[in-house]
Formats: structure tokens, sequence, C-alpha cells
């Protein structure tokens, strides 16, 4: 098998290239279909609620039977990717997506939308781990860093559009054309994935994941690992959704949970070809990124299912206002994502995603003052340009210190990975936090129960923001990115030394940077591994 591509090798896209403007847009549209899909709902179902006479429970389901599929599929979509080539799994997730959401769209009832719905999550969960480690397999080092930019912000554009695009459909047309909107783009990215993305696979002898070491055959895959993924985020959120009655039902399905949680991790560990290598988390830039996310991704996850219908049911907005009202933090992604990637590399991590929940989550504190009698330019708006600045800080820098930490064949598996961890990190917070703070079947029909409902979950998604801060302050460095980390393949920048040192077993192989580097260090004469490798083909 060929090597990857050195630095200076034609073979990688450059962003000032047509093929590389090309790619990337494609990435970005792929990306934008499915945060469309988990944004562009919210804002529709107090309508789908009332067509369909549905309790909470089922608009809960309505927004989680998506995610569930996802992130519990989401790290099979990963190693699919890697085995069979990225591009066509991407191409394979877009066309499931739509057909997808032409079927949601045209959902007689709340039992076939939410089925439609997790359908389409499986579609989401082919084509987004491909979305980012395209651009990590595909671009040349020096441009990965504005590549991931710009498809964060503007995948997040494509995200916080949602609202406003759905708002303004559902009182247009009709809620039905909040699904069949993802299927344009969808269509569209097609044709131009084909056409100019370079296919890319990972090697059948995966390299060192930092300080990981995990070497997947080509036997099989782990569907052992899926279903029991699948099937511990379906239970633990039927559970919480149920929780309510407090019935038997309700407990059983918690603790069906953790015992397939324990099973999942142990198939995980004895599989030959795990699909979430346990040994991947011996690397702790990894796993200090990863617990970040699950912390951010649940206070946002529940912040935006509760200010959609926040805005509407209390504030008394039309479903088209209560959209446009999140303009400010798109105009914010728009202005400033690009550059927020490049930021981070040259700050390190630490400062943008200590400093980034934090002021997310200011916003939402201040969100929680958004009531019946609420104004848009003194309570609404700065809320939400607080809450999209603090966005902007970290979103894209969260991107860029992933894949610094890890190699470039295994972008796939950690993008899977952390795409899962976001995901579930939303599935959980969906179906809790309308528990914690006492939310009815029936609160979103009555403006003050629901009103006072949300006025205890804003500081609880706030306190989700502060603990990701914390772990980032604790757990990353403050220092810069050296010059490798540019080539986005430095490690040691991300971990602080002192915290390092904690850990006396590990190290040895956690203070090193480049990989190939420590391998020169620490390792005995004829057993530095081989760089990572990727095929890429026109």
């Amino acid at each position: 098998m060929p090597p990857s591509p050195a630095a200076g090798d034609p073979a990688f896209l450059r962003i000032a290239s047509a093929r590389g403007r090309w790619t990337l847009l494609a990435t970005v549209l792929g990306s934008s279909v499915v945060l469309l899909g988990s944004t562009v709902t919210n804002v529709a179902l107090p309508h789908i609620g009332d067509d369909f006479d549905a309790d909470l429970a089922a608009l809960q389901w309505t927004v989680n039977a998506y995610m569930l599929t996802l992130a519990g599929l989401i790290l099979l979509g990963g190693s699919l990717g890697d085995r069979f080539g990225r591009r066509r799994i991407f191409v394979l997730g877009i066309i499931w997506f739509a057909a997808a959401s032409l079927l949601c769209g045209l959902a007689p009832d709340t039992t076939t939308l939410i089925a439609a719905r997790a359908l389409q999550g499986v579609g989401g969960a082919l084509l987004t781990p491909g979305s980012l480690a395209i651009i990590e397999a595909s671009f040349h080092p020096d441009d990965r860093p504005r590549a991931i930019g710009l498809w964060s912000g503007f995948g997040g554009i494509g995200a916080a559009l949602g609202p406003f695009l759905g708002g303004w459909l559902v009182d247009g047309p009709g809620w039905r054309w909040t699904f069949l909107l993802t299927i344009p783009p969808a269509l569209l990215c097609v044709p131009l994935a084909l056409r100019h993305v370079p296919e890319s696979v990972g090697r059948p002898q995966q390299p060192t994941v930092a300080a990981g070491t995990h070497t997947p055959s080509r036997r099989g895959f782990d569907l052992a690992g899926a279903a029991l993924g699948a099937l511990t985020l379906a239970l633990a959120t039927y559970a919480l959704t149920e929780a309510r009655s407090g019935g038997p039902v309700a407990l059983a399905a918690a603790a069906g949970s953790i015992a397939a949680g324990a099973a999942f991790l142990l198939v995980e560990r004895l599989s030959s070809d795990p699909m979430m290598p346990l040994s991947i988390f011996s690397s702790r830039p990894f796993t200090a990124i990863n617990l970040i996310t699950l912390c951010v991704y649940a206070g946002l996850g529940g912040f935006f299912f509760l200010t959609a219908l926040q805005l509407q049911i209390a504030v008394g907005y039309s479903a088209l206002a209560a959209g446009a009202a999140m303009l400010p933090s798109t105009v914010l992604m728009l202005l400033f994502s690009a550059r927020s990637g490049a930021l981070a590399q040259r700050l390190g991590p630490r400062i943008p995603l200590t400093v980034g929940p934090v002021v997310c989550g200011a916003g939402m504190l201040m969100t929680a003052r958004v009531g019946t009698h609420a104004s848009y330019f003194a309570d609404v708006l700065p809320a939400l340009v607080v809450m999209g600045t603090g966005m902007v800080i970290m979103v894209a820098p969260l991107s860029v210190t992933l894949l610094a930490s890890v190699e470039a064949t295994d972008a796939g598996l950690a993008s899977g990975i952390n795409n899962a961890a976001a995901r579930a990190a939303g599935l959980v917070s969906v179906a809790a936090l309308p528990l914690l703070v006492g939310m009815s079947p029936d609160a979103y029909r009555s403006p003050d129960a629901f009103d006072r409902a949300f006025s205890r979950a804003m500081p609880l998604c706030a306190g989700l923001l502060a603990v990701g801060a914390a772990i980032a302050f604790a757990l990353l460095r403050a220092t810069a990115a050296t010059s490798d980390a540019r080539h986005g393949r430095a490690h040691g920048w991300l971990m602080e030394p002192p915290l390092v040192s904690r850990f006396a077993h590990h190290q040895a192989l956690d203070q090193v940077g480049h990989r190939d580097a420590s391998a020169g260090a620490h390792a005995p004469a004829g057993s530095r591994p081989s760089p990572g490798e990727d095929r890429l083909r026109p």
C-alpha cells in the first residue's frame, strides 16, 4: 500500500485550489444537513404536538429518535468509512438521509414520524464522521486548521439557520416542510462529492493513536458492539423519558441500560476488531477532549431544545419570530468561526476551550430571564449574542484539538467517537432535563408552567458548560502549539505537564510531541512505528 503523501505532495488538496474548495463545500453541505436535522425540527415541535395531539414525551422522542440512532451507530459509520472509503460511505449516508427526510415529511402520525426520524439518524451516522475525516485525510497540513474552521463555522451556520428556516416553513407551508428542507442540499452534495472529493481509506494495520495502541483487523465489523451501544442509549432514554411514572418498566429500562453498557465495554475490550478500541482512551488528550464534549453538548442540547419551545410557548413568538431570534448567533459564526481553528493553534487549546464554555454558559444564565414578559432587545438579544460568542470561541478549536490528538488514519474513528459523545450527551440532556426541572407531560400547553420549568433548566445547562470549562483548564496545556502541531500531528501540547505527572505509568508516552519523534526517543532501534498511511484516490 502506498504511503501517505508528504507535506509537499500534490496529492494533498489546498483550499486555494478549485478542487479543494469544492471538497470543502461538499463536506460542509453534508454536515449541514445533519445539523439541520438536529435543529430545524425544534421550532416545529409545538405544531407537531397540536396536529398529532401529542404529549411532551412524544415531542421528546421526535428529537431523541434521531439522536439515538445517530449517536448509537456513528462509531460504526466511522469504521465503515475507514474500511471501505470515506467518500463512498459519506455519499451513501447522504442518500439515506434524504430518503428518510422524505418519509418524515409524509408521516401520518407520531409513531411513523418517530420511526422515520430514527432512520434519518442512521443516515447521519454514516455521513457525519466521514465529513470531518475527509478534511483530515485530504487537505494539506498547513491548510487543515483553516479548513476545519471553515467546516465548523459554516456547518454551525447551517445549524443556526435551522430554527429560522424551520419557523419560516412552519408559518408558511407547514411543519412537514422542515423535514423536506434537507433534501435539496443533500441531493446537491452527492454529485459534488462524487466529482471532487478524493477517496481515502485507512490502512489495514492502523498506527498507534498518541499513547494508545490498537490494530483493527480486516475480518469483520463489531456489530455486537454497535447493537449494545445503541441499546444502552435507547434504554437510558426510555428510562429518563418515562421516569415520571416511576413504574417498574422505567426502572427495568434503567437497569437494562446499565447492564447493556457494561456488556458493551466488555465486548469492546475482548473483540479482535472492536468498533471503539478502548486503548484509544490511553491518549489522555483524546480522553480530555471527549469529556469536554460530553459536558458542552449536554448543555447545548438541552438549551436548544427548550429555548425553541420557550420563545413560542412562554414569550408568545410565532415560529418564524422564534427562529429569527437566533440569527445573531448565526452572524457571529459567519464572521469569526473561520479564524477560530487557527487561533487554537497559536494559543493552545486551554484558553479557547476554557473561555468559550464559560461565555456560553453566561449566555444561558441570561436566557433564564427570558420569560412571559421578555423584551427582545433587553432580554433575548443580549443573551443570544453572548451565547453565540461562546460558541464561536469553542467550536472550531474543539475539532482542531480532537484531530491533533490522533493519527490521520484514525481520523474517522476519532471523529466517530467524538460525534457519538456529542450526540449521546444531547440525547440524555433532552430526556433528562424536563424530568429534573419538574416539567409535566402537558407543560408545553401552559405558558406559565413551561416558563417556570425553563428558568430552572437554564442554570443546569450553564453548569454543564462550566464543568466542561473546568476540565479544559485542568487537563489542557496553556502554551501555543509547536510547528508540528500546525501540521495537525502534535500531541504533547494538548496536556498540562503537572497533570501528566499524576499518571506516572503513562508519563513517558504522553509528554512527547510528534509520534515519530517520540518513537525515535523512546523506542529501541528497529521498533520505530511506521508513519500513518492514507490512500488518496481521485
